[in-house]
């Protein structure tokens, strides 16, 4: 059998499963606030810029509009966010965060320390798979 096609010599692999772990231990913390982790992630942009484009947005996530427009439209729904087309250019999709979103950022604020804790890393080791898999998004 060729090496490189066993499932223990991909990197993608662990990849795949520490995410798809990782997701579902945020599960249960996100839950009560009404959160899928998708739309937890682009809270996050939301409490840091207030008001941003669906283009812009999605290239933070690394998510096409195909997924965040269903997906915001639930957020919006859900009194989180407001979408607006912006004055300038039609064509562009402003999301600009309401008071009932802000209010979750207190809600969630909890929730990364719980994850922490459920992780085995130490902080170094943290912070340098945090780095390493920065840059393998940036070459994407």
């Amino acid at each position: 059998m060729n090496e490189s096609l066993k499932l223990e010599n991909q990197l993608c692999f662990p990849l795949y499963a520490c995410a798809k772990e990782i997701v579902r231990r945020y599960t249960p913390l996100l839950e009560p606030l009404g959160l899928t982790y998708t739309q937890y992630i682009a809270m996050m942009v939301m409490w840091k810029h207030k008001s941003i484009s669906v283009r812009d947005m999605g290239k933070l996530l690394f998510l096409d509009s195909g997924t965040l427009t269903p997906m915001l439209k639930k957020m919006e729904k859900a009194g989180w966010i407001q979408r607006k087309r912006s004055e300038r250019d039609e064509r562009m999709v402003i999301l600009t965060i309401t008071a009932r979103g802000e209010e979750l950022h207190d809600k969630a604020a909890e929730i990364p320390s719980k994850m922490a804790r459920c992780v085995t890393l130490e902080n170094d080791e943290a912070f340098q798979l945090y780095s390493l898999l920065n840059k393998m998004m940036k070459s994407f």
